[in-house]
C-alpha cells in the first residue's frame, strides 16, 4: 500500500460558522498524521467566497482509489455535519504528495 496526499477542493455555498469549520476538521484529522505535518500541509483551508480544500492522507493500492477514497470521506464528514452535495459540492480531486514506504 502506498499513502497518498489527496486534496480535495470544494464550496460552502451556505454559510459556514468557525465551529462547523472546526468540527469538520476534527472529524477529517484522523486521515492528517506524519506525512501532512511532515509536509507542514494543512487539513482544511477555508478561502474567502467559501472555497475551501481539504488534503487527507489516504492508504490506497494506486492514486484512482486514493482519490475515490478521499472524496468518500469528505462527502460523509459533510453529511455527517447536515451539508448536502448542494450545499458544499466537491470539485476534482488530486494527488499532491505520494509517500511509497508505507
Amino acid at each position: 500500500m502506498t499513502t497518498y496526499v489527496i486534496t480535495v477542493p470544494g464550496t460552502f455555498l451556505t454559510d459556514v460558522d468557525d465551529g462547523t469549520r472546526s468540527e469538520l476538521a476534527g472529524r477529517l484529522a484522523s486521515h492528517h498524521t506524519d506525512l501532512s505535518e511532515n509536509e507542514d500541509v494543512e487539513l482544511l483551508t477555508v478561502h474567502e467566497g467559501g472555497t475551501f480544500s481539504v488534503r487527507l492522507e489516504v492508504e490506497a493500492p494506486d492514486r484512482a482509489t486514493a482519490e475515490g477514497n478521499a472524496v468518500r470521506v469528505v462527502t460523509g464528514a459533510l453529511a455527517e455535519l447536515g451539508l448536502s452535495q448542494k450545499e458544499a459540492p466537491l470539485g476534482p480531486s488530486s494527488v499532491t504528495g505520494v509517500d511509497g514506504d508505507s
